[in-house]
């Protein structure tokens, strides 16, 4: 009788090299594929739960490791080994309301096989300020923060709003009985019957954003995030154009990133 290996689920098979390098030990698959930018590791968990991810031919388990002589499949497709970037190529986009995310990434430079997540996304019927990077690892530690970051915000609105509206909206509460801490809502103008506020919130994401508005009673037109954490959306950078992030910037974003995190922990 035939011995089945168990070599193919511990990730130290004898197949051709997936990822990473020949020198690199054996990896988590999930971190294997955030690393290669394929998706972010709960999306890789989520794959490998339905069954997607194979490694040698045998069905990927969750902790499943992989070596640099492992084959590593996504629906049957072999995920082949790419060159490390020097650096974490991500970018700031400023995105015009109504259009989807896919069209200012098929702008972004590409290379072989590197593909672009998104840090919060705005909804597609608003836009202004996105975040996405090629680092999968990089986005997951975003993510974990970005609901603490201090961000702004424009609206634009249907009418001014009355003195217990804008009461309401400072008071931060969503449908689901959570409490966002808004730390402005200010007057910016605006023409006819259109106005425009500013929103400084922390961590509160668009769809939020339209939320804190649409409970006063309010309609809203539309919504546009121009600050998050550290970056804003500057004036210069024209609709549906983005920019690469400065070393200085990425560390600045890690720093505003753990301090929002240590603060929550401690609150």
């Amino acid at each position: 009788m035939r011995r089945r290996s168990a070599r193919g689920r511990s990730g130290a098979g004898r197949a051709a090299p997936a990822t990473g390098s020949r020198g690199a030990g054996p990896e988590r698959v999930q971190k294997v594929l955030a690393r290669a930018g394929v998706a972010s590791r709960r999306v890789a968990e989520a794959w490998i739960r339905a069954g997607r991810i194979t490694i040698n031919g045998e069905p990927a388990v969750l902790g499943a490791r992989v070596g640099p002589r492992d084959q590593l499949k996504l629906d049957g497709r072999a995920i082949h080994a790419r060159a490390a970037p020097r650096a974490a190529l991500t970018f700031l986009c400023h995105r015009s309301p109504g259009t989807p995310l896919t069209a200012c990434l098929e702008r972004l430079p590409r290379r072989a096989g590197r593909r672009f997540i998104a840090v919060s996304p705005m909804p597609e019927v608003d836009g202004g300020l996105e975040l996405v990077s090629s680092d999968g690892e990089l986005v997951m530690r975003l993510q974990r923060s970005v609901h603490s970051l201090a961000c702004a915000f424009s609206v634009r609105v249907r009418g001014a709003l009355s003195e217990a509206q804008l009461g309401g909206i400072l008071g931060g509460e969503l449908d689901s009985g959570v409490r966002v801490v808004v730390e402005r809502c200010e007057s910016a103008g605006g023409e006819a019957a259109n106005r425009w506020y500013t929103l400084g919130v922390r961590g509160a994401s668009g769809k939020e954003v339209r939320q804190l508005f649409e409970r006063q009673g309010v309609l809203v037109g539309r919504v546009l995030r121009t600050q998050l954490g550290p970056l804003s959306l500057e004036r210069a950078l024209a609709r549906g154009r983005s920019r690469e992030l400065s070393d200085g910037e990425l560390r600045a974003l890690g720093a505003h990133g753990k301090e929002a995190v240590d603060e929550a922990g401690a609150g």
